[in-house]
């Protein structure tokens, strides 16, 4: 499987204090991604290399935060104070998730603040909610160069990610092995007060920052 990103929720604070602290100890600076309006969310966002990105998501005040799971999982998240939503694996073919998993997959859009909008595929926000340590699965639609990845710098990228919960359990939902489930990024499996992604590994042109 290949990592698609890791989505950080901002907590209290706003989403402005989160990108501010994050990019800081990233040195680097995100890019407004602008609004999901079908999931009542916004995002700024970090092209990473490997094809994958970061995204600091914050749930807005609107009636679609409540009705969709993902609006659902980043207020909840914020209310928690914030911090690592979880992580997202990308599919080339997203119908075979939804045969195995019996339920088909939401569209998702993005309206970016130049006006262009991005269009996706996902599945599984509701087995993340019930289940923290376990990804959910997106197909990008359109062309490549509008994934967020794209215009990534080399210095920066994910290293590994640091995982609590039930290693059998996700080799069961991603049908990997649980030692090295994610192409190009290690998973280590840790013990924490709850399950589900802990802390990311940077690799940076000043080293290696953990962000948790």
């Amino acid at each position: 499987m290949r990592l698609d990103h890791v989505s950080y929720a901002a907590g209290p604070d706003g989403l402005a204090a989160a990108v501010q602290r994050i990019g800081s100890m990233l040195g680097a600076g995100l890019v407004d991604g602008g609004l999901h309006p079908r999931f009542g969310t916004r995002n700024f966002t970090l092209p990473l290399a490997g094809g994958t990105y970061l995204e600091v998501v914050g749930a807005l005040d609107h009636p679609a935060t409540d009705k969709e799971p993902f609006g659902q999982a980043v207020k909840r998240r914020g209310a928690e104070g914030g911090g690592w939503m979880g992580w997202v694996v990308a599919v080339d073919d997203i119908n075979d998730v939804e045969q195995r998993l019996g339920r088909p997959a939401v569209p998702g859009n993005r309206h970016r603040p130049d006006g262009h909008e991005l269009h996706w595929r996902q599945i599984g926000v509701r087995d993340l909610m019930a289940d923290p340590a376990l990804p959910f699965f997106v197909q990008w639609l359109g062309d490549s160069s509008d994934h967020p990845s794209a215009g990534a710098s080399p210095s920066i990228g994910i290293e590994r990610l640091e995982i609590c919960g039930d290693p059998a359990a996700l080799s069961r939902w991603l049908g990997e092995p649980a030692s090295h489930p994610l192409e190009r990024v290690a998973v280590d499996w840790v013990s924490a007060e709850g399950p589900g992604l802990v802390a990311v590994h940077f690799a940076t042109a000043h080293g290696s920052v953990r962000i948790d």
